[in-house]
């Protein structure tokens, strides 16, 4: 039986499969349709010619959710609050995104005020009920529910982290006159404090919803029409995979679905290679992301924001995109300066040498132009040089440059877009960048990728043969995961240990029978404990580790000591004259999935050299070697200025680079002659 992985971006929807008995794989790269995103996922699986009735699993990555929030392309729903509570998702932190902009605008709130309503309740820190339940209210509201045909509510009560009798109240209120309405509590969604965080990330769920259960419910209905019996599993922005149902009521935990993918290749090529710290970097035909894989695994934020301002809290991978893809357009400023993206010529029309109508100079038409791409793709399609020299001379006309400089500009800028982020990633996280190695990812990253690691200082990239597809990859090589906290506040001195047991007894029996429903035995099941811990009198958090046993006065001293260790890692300080102190605990449940099998290398057969090509590098053309990146055996070394070809991806070497082939056909291309020559 098949497992199969799937990544529906913005341009182009990728699969990657390996079958159990026979330890096969197959790749499929197609155009994503965006009028509906399902048509994209059964042609990827026709195209690799898997038999829909001989899969087992779709491992399914989706930036759905996302698009919806982004574009604010969703059903209007409602949120119900406290008294005085009705604008805490729009006036937010009250911090500043440009400090010294007069004239800078929020974002549009999830939730339009006019459906924004309070009832007159009040639950104190302590969960004592202080006013109320103001039943006559509810009910008010829950008629102007029904009047305004709303789909679904989040109902978000302040201090509900602490007692949630009140918002369950409301909740049978508005189903009462509402039975087809969905409505979400904050305290269900993320019971903790800090209202504005636990507000927003209520409203994300509720606003997108409506949005992931039509989308699913239709990929299922595609799946099962064409004989597809198989379990159909969503990504989770934490690196982890849930089934359908918990999907579908949980979508703010598929934020970063998408690039979840390509942090788990990463983590698996970390394992698998002996690479303890990568910086995975994927560039699409729209996004570049980045984040830091550190012994095997991503790093996790609970301080996303979709946008500034608007938090979403749940545990997710610390992912940073920015917009450099393929598609990025070319365009110049108000002051006359060359610009490449964010925007995105996306997947229609597209670049305008895919001959779809598009006549705006992208990425994907400077590397064409600069001798970068094959003009077929290795046969897919034939890209139009005439139409990208067309709408390059266009700019060019309005920059003052040749063709060619034009297009080397634009490659110029979008790599330092892309060093800048993973630069932003590192700096954030207080990270060196000569102590990792750069994994490219994504049909056009290893492109650009020794220019973006030679901005900065990193010696080594790694191509692995799949990186065209990395994110489907990577969805086959994830385990289930359920992340789950409680609140807990307290100092460590002062905590009663057997309240904090008692927690992470409900929490993990919770986390079980989640991973019970979706098929995973107890044998396959393992808990990780964690708490969120600062000093006293801080206003942020720090995940520390946590034993797996019950708790006890003997603890303390070591919980004590990896609070400091973490803390003094993440912000480069810590101190013993400072008491520390719990704000929540948490316990993250994997269950453990078969891994995908590791790529058999032996070359294809055929000749390395496919040929030779004429490539633009530092201001010349370079007579440069064309291989077939199938056909290279471990061992093999090639040298830049060259071209190393693969299925959905090729990799630019520039002069100086030297490239080997390890035991699993991974390219690992060293820079570090470049980075001595430039110093």
């Amino acid at each position: 039986m098949w497992r199969v992985g799937i990544d529906v971006g913005g341009t182009f929807t990728d699969l990657f499969a390996w079958d159990d008995a026979s330890r096969a794989q197959v790749t499929a790269k197609v155009l994503t349709t965006r009028q509906d995103r399902a048509l994209g996922v059964i042609s990827a699986i026709r195209q690799a010619g898997i038999p829909f009735a001989e899969i087992s699993h779709v491992m399914h990555g989706t930036t759905t959710a996302t698009n919806a929030l982004i574009e604010r392309n969703y059903p209007d729903p409602a949120m119900v609050t406290t008294e005085g509570f009705r604008d805490t998702i729009e006036i937010g932190r009250q911090h500043r995104e440009l400090l010294y902009d007069p004239y800078q605008v929020k974002p549009k709130p999830i939730i339009k005020r006019r459906y924004r309503y309070t009832v007159n309740e009040r639950i104190d820190v302590q969960g004592q009920v202080v006013r109320a339940f103001p039943r006559a209210e509810a009910y008010a509201v829950a008629e102007k529910i029904r009047d305004h045909k709303i789909l679904s509510v989040a109902v978000a009560f302040i201090n509900a982290y602490k007692n949630d009798q009140h918002e369950r109240e409301m909740r049978d209120i508005i189903r009462e006159l509402n039975p087809d309405t969905y409505v979400v509590l904050s305290a269900e969604t993320r019971p903790v404090f800090r209202e504005h965080g636990r507000f927003t990330t209520t409203a994300i769920r509720a606003a997108t919803i409506p949005v992931m259960e039509v989308y699913f419910r239709r990929l299922e209905a595609a799946l099962r029409s064409e004989g597809c019996t198989g379990s159909l599993l969503i990504l989770k922005s934490s690196g982890g995979i849930t089934g359908l149902e918990y999907a579908k009521q949980h979508p703010e935990e598929l934020i970063e679905s998408g690039p979840a993918g390509g942090v788990a290749y990463a983590g698996y090529l970390s394992q698998l290679c002996g690479f303890p710290n990568i910086i995975h970097t994927d560039v699409g035909g729209t996004s570049f992301d980045v984040s830091i894989v550190e012994n095997g695994k991503g790093l996790i934020t609970r301080d996303h924001e979709i946008e500034w301002e608007i938090p979403c809290i749940v545990p997710m991978l610390d992912i940073h995109s920015v917009g450099a893809g393929g598609g990025s357009v070319g365009w110049m400023d108000e002051g006359g300066s060359l610009r490449a993206g964010p925007r995105s010529a996306g997947s229609s029309p597209g670049p305008a040498c895919y001959g779809l109508g598009g006549r705006e100079p992208t990425i994907t038409d400077a590397n064409l132009l600069l001798g970068r791409i094959e003009p077929t793709l290795g046969g897919k399609m034939t890209l139009d040089h005439a139409a990208a020299a067309a709408a390059m001379d266009q700019l060019a006309a309005q920059i003052g440059l040749s063709r060619i400089e034009t297009a080397d500009g634009m490659i110029r800028i979008g790599c330092e877009n892309m060093a800048q982020a993973v630069k932003k990633v590192l700096v954030s996280r207080g990270r060196d960048p000569r102590d990792f190695i750069l994994a490219s990812f994504g049909g056009a990253g290893a492109m650009h990728a020794c220019f973006v690691a030679e901005s900065m200082n990193i010696p080594k990239v790694i191509m692995p043969i799949h990186a065209g597809v990395a994110s489907a990859f990577g969805a086959t090589a994830m385990d289930l995961r359920h992340d789950l906290e409680a609140f807990y506040f307290s100092s460590v001195a002062q905590a009663d240990l057997a309240m904090v047991n008692e927690l992470y007894t409900a929490l993990e029996a919770q986390a079980v029978s989640l991973l019970a429903a979706d098929g995973v035995t107890r044998d396959r099941i393992e808990l990780v404990r964690s708490a969120q811990m600062r000093y006293v009198g801080q206003s942020y958090e720090v995940e520390t580790p946590m034993p797996a046993e019950s708790l006890s006065a003997a603890d303390v001293p070591n919980i004590v000591a990896h609070f400091h260790r973490h803390h003094e890692r993440e912000y480069g300080v810590s101190s013993s004259d400072f008491a520390p102190a719990f704000v929540s605990v948490g316990v993250t449940a994997i269950g453990r999935m078969d891994a995908p099998p590791a790529v058999n290398v032996g070359g294809n057969g055929k000749t390395p050299i496919k040929g030779e090509r004429s490539i633009y590098f530092n201001q010349q053309w370079h007579a440069s070697k064309v291989y077939d990146g199938h056909a290279l055996t471990p061992a093999v070394t090639v040298s830049g200025p060259c071209i190393v070809e693969y299925e959905h991806a090729c990799a630019v070497l520039p002069p100086n680079a030297i490239a080997t082939v390890d035991t699993y056909g991974n390219l690992i291309i060293d820079i570090s002659r470049n980075l001595t020559a430039n110093d």
